[in-house]
């Protein structure tokens, strides 16, 4: 059982885990006369990588619009900082430092790789349309800064030899990685990510796998995940939230998770009362 002090906590690898990053208290999301997401609670750690796991149909991907600001949750509230978040669109919480990936690739089919990753510096780019037409002063410094934090990005991606193919033409698990690529562009607090594993082979996993370890520990990064592969899940999470009909049966470590007994009737598909 973790010491989850406010302070943080101390993993079973010895990582440094800090304060209370997101909370979301008591949330309950409805779509009409159907309940998605019915009382939940939990909290996302600075630093850490924790993952949303459920069957299909648990109600993982309406949380994380919730998370992301895409759902107005109808009951309860969303704390980031420390501070209670007010509804807000989807673009001023990138500003606030979260970024996403999504289960159905989102990328621009048409543009480059190193076009389709610099849409995600726009949060950071403060010229005027008037300085960015003319190609002068602040627009060009900016476009400098931008292209060399972007650079870095491909560089530790290891996606040189492709940044300058158009995404359409790319195979899936790439498609994937540039995906990561433009969340992380954004330079964000907090990484949302999506089933980032969905419809990978064995050896792409494994890929994806290490850079996710690398982002959390190299950037710092506080990473939040839905995941199916559980195999993946439990080698990379150091907590994880479980969610079954819209409700959380299960929170803790990897083992504790892995060990209740919730969580795997849920699993095995053993009815409900």
């Amino acid at each position: 059982m973790l010491d989850l002090s406010p302070e943080g906590y101390v993993t079973e690898d010895g990582r440094k885990i800090g304060g209370v990053l997101m909370e979301m208290k008591n949330i309950t999301l409805r779509f009409g006369g159907v309940t998605a997401i019915k009382d939940i609670s939990f909290d996302i750690r600075e630093g850490e990588i924790r993952a949303i796991i459920g069957p299909n149909g648990a109600g993982k991907s309406s949380m994380l619009n919730v998370i992301s600001g895409f759902y107005v949750p109808q009951e309860g509230e969303v704390w980031f900082k420390g501070a209670r978040r007010a509804q807000m669109k989807p673009y001023q919480v990138a500003r606030q430092g979260i970024a996403r990936t999504f289960q159905n690739i989102a990328l621009f089919e048409g543009m480059s790789v190193l076009d389709n990753i610099m849409t995600g510096r726009l949060t950071h780019m403060k010229a005027n349309i008037f300085d960015q037409a003319v190609w002068w002063g602040r627009a060009q410094v900016e476009e400098t800064e931008n292209r060399e934090k972007v650079e870095r990005i491909i560089d530790f991606l290891e996606i040189q030899n492709i940044r300058k193919t158009p995404v359409g033409r790319l195979p899936y698990g790439l498609k994937k990685r540039v995906e990561l690529a433009r969340a992380l562009a954004a330079e964000p607090m907090l990484l949302l990510l999506d089933e980032p594993m969905a419809g990978m082979n064995v050896e792409e996993k494994e890929d994806m796998s290490r850079f996710i370890l690398d982002v959390n520990d190299e950037f710092g990064t506080t990473i939040a995940l839905i995941e199916h592969d559980m195999g993946v899940v439990m080698d990379l999470s150091d907590r994880v939230v479980v969610m079954d009909y819209g409700k959380k049966i299960g929170d803790g470590t990897p083992d504790e998770v892995r060990a209740n007994q919730d969580v795997i009737d849920a699993y095995l598909g053993v009815a409900h009362d």
